[in-house]
């Protein structure tokens, strides 16, 4: 069977399955759509928040991002993973107990104002729109090299998938839909992991062969030792050294861990469960789940990188890289085990030139001056990989590495399982916002059920355009763009639901200055320094502007954007009205470890 068909069948599968249970789990009330009619045990709820978390970001585009950057990049492990411990103890179960089905509506009701919610609303909306973009870019990616078509064809097709189950199944559909897509995707992303390992470190868990011995030696060097050896003698940064700002560093990690805390597809799944204690305990097996695959990815994207490096310099891991010769175009061309590249190329995310009309292909950091010499001599014209984008580093390992068609196939399933399903989360995230807190909450407070479920299935299939739209041109690839994200519900969700619960002294006034002020400071800095809107040009998260502020990159900035919510928060509140004495009850009701929704009744 070829490859192609293969494809097809472990995906149309895969699709029928989560389609099946969409039609099975289809919400029949506004319970049901937005959380599900709290009846989803933990250990599932664990298991669908896994789903729902790691997004295509982290299936597709993590690993690439730790493979061609090295520990610098481990800041996406300890940010996402920190995170979960946060929203584990500071906020799932407190606002489980409040019992009510969105982030807007919680911080409507103890900010007792409507202007406060629809405050959120909008913040929710730009966090979850920002967000989709990278899964709607990471569906388009996949198909486009597993089924052999454009990426914005990909992308249309995984827009309709969403539609599918998403529209009709709402929070509860979802759910169970998670749980298969994590079990495809999981499945998918350890398998290859697992092979690759033992391929170039000897070791059956990719865990530990990461800090093993480099196979091929016959145990007489460290894995990573070899890696960070043929990468500078490429001319590339050492794989293992800190090399970027450490304030910088730690501002991005923190943004990612409260903004981890503060994302509303994230949080809302902690609404679908039967009580209080099931909501920290669905976060403890959320972080388990994570966890199979985050202590995973460093292998993945490290032993990706020397699978790489060594096929356009195939004696890269045997000696001295710049002995031998690159990778020759005939090779290309001829060679049935290396078809992969003129299939990527064919995508658009891999390029290559061969500059110089030597036949031959030449990797290299054309930027190092210890190369510029030998590049002279032996007459190269700079790299001619033109093009390796992050995006496709996981889903092309298989093939790198001579995996089986069975395997190539499984990991084009979960990156699709990865991307839907955080796409659905989001979606949902948006629908609610718009149908229940906009539309009930301040427009219409007397629409009936069946219209405002109709309602939600309009806001979700509406936000599935935009998103789709928004995907055709995104801004970065799948994991700039969610760092982005992460950096805006850092700035505004994270710290209005923190001062919600644990302090009865913010009010209406503080929590809108706050909300408005890590909205906007964080909006702009990103805008202004990423060049979307302000300074039309090509800046991108990897550019280092002289002008950033201390050194912070715009993905950092959201550590900022939440100092100078809280700040603004208490300062206006300090110089206006204490919320009436019900709010500050209700406040501390809700930090009682007693009653799921207790404080308001539900």
């Amino acid at each position: 069977m070829d490859q192609y068909t293969l494809n097809l069948l472990v995906v149309g599968a895969s699709f029928a399955l989560y389609i099946g249970i969409a039609i099975w789990a289809r919400a029949g009330s506004t319970a049901e759509f937005y959380a599900a009619g709290q009846g989803v045990p933990p250990v599932m709820n664990g298991m669908a928040t896994a789903a729902d978390w790691m997004s295509a970001a982290s299936f597709i585009s993590m690993a690439g991002l730790i493979a061609f950057v090295g520990y610098d990049n481990s800041t996406f492990l300890m940010g996402w993973t920190g995170g979960y411990v946060l929203l584990a103890l500071l906020l799932a179960p407190y606002l489980r107990k409040f019992g009510k089905f969105t982030v807007p509506e919680f911080v409507g009701d103890r900010f007792y104002s409507q202007g406060a919610r629809l405050v959120a609303v909008i913040c929710l909306i730009v966090i979850s729109v920002t967000y989709v973009i990278g899964q709607m870019r990471g569906v388009g990616v996949t198909f486009a090299r597993f089924l052999e078509v454009s990426t914005d064809t990909g992308l249309y097709i995984g827009a309709a998938i969403v539609f599918a189950y998403a529209v009709f199944g709402g929070m509860k559909g979802i759910t169970y839909t998670q749980v298969a897509q994590y079990c495809v995707l999981i499945i998918a992303y350890t398998i290859p992991a697992i092979f690759i390992s033992l391929q170039v470190t000897g070791s059956f868990l990719p865990q530990l062969g990461l800090f093993g011995t480099y196979a091929p030696s016959g145990g007489d060097i460290a894995f990573l030792t070899k890696l960070d050896q043929v990468v500078m003698e490429l001319g590339f940064s050492q794989y293992t050294a800190h090399s970027t700002s450490t304030l910088n560093m730690v501002f991005f990690t923190m943004s990612l861990m409260i903004g981890t805390a503060g994302l509303p597809h994230v949080i809302i799944r902690f609404f679908t469960v039967p009580k209080v204690a099931d909501a920290r305990w669905s976060a403890g097996w959320a972080l388990v789940f994570i966890a199979l695959l985050y202590t995973v990815a460093p292998a993945v994207g490290s032993m990706a990188r020397l699978n790489i490096t060594s096929t356009f310099w195939p004696n890269a891991v045997a000696g001295n890289a710049l002995d031998g010769e690159a990778l020759s175009v005939e090779e290309i061309n001829t060679n049935p085990e290396l078809a992969w590249i003129n299939t990527w190329v064919n995508t658009g995310l891999l390029g290559f030139e061969d500059k110089n009309g030597d036949g031959r292909i030449q990797y290299y950091n054309d930027k190092s001056e210890a190369l510029q010499a030998i590049a002279a001599e032996r007459g190269w014209v700079g790299n001619e990989l033109t093009k390796f984008d992050r995006d496709m580093l996981v889903l092309a390992n298989p093939e790198i590495a001579k995996l089986p068609g069975w395997v190539i196939a499984l990991v084009a399933a979960g990156g699709l399982a990865a991307a839907l399903s955080t796409a659905a989360g989001l979606l949902l995230a948006i629908s609610s916002a718009v149908s229940h807190d906009l539309i009930k909450g301040a427009i219409n407070p007397n629409i009936s059920e069946k219209g405002e479920l109709l309602a939600a299935r309009i806001s979700m299939g509406f936000a599935i355009l935009v998103a789709t739209w928004l995907g055709l041109n995104p801004p970065g690839f799948a994991a700039q763009v969610v760092a982005l994200a992460f950096g805006l519900a850092a700035a505004t969700i994270f710290p209005v639901l923190m001062m919600g619960i644990f302090s009865k002294r913010i009010n209406k006034e503080g929590a809108i200055a706050g909300m408005l002020a890590g909205l906007f400071s964080t909006a702009i800095y990103i805008f202004l320094f990423l060049g979307w809107f302000f300074i039309p040009g090509t800046a991108t998260l990897e550019n280092v502007p002289a002008n950033w502020l201390f050194g912070i990159s715009p993905a950092s900035f959201g550590t900022v954007g939440a100092i100078l919510n809280f700040g603004t928060a208490y300062i206006v509140s300090g110089m206006t009205k204490e919320p009436p004495r019900e709010i500050q009850d209700l406040v501390e009701s809700i930090r009682v470890p007693k009653g799921a929704g207790a404080a308001t009744g539900h």
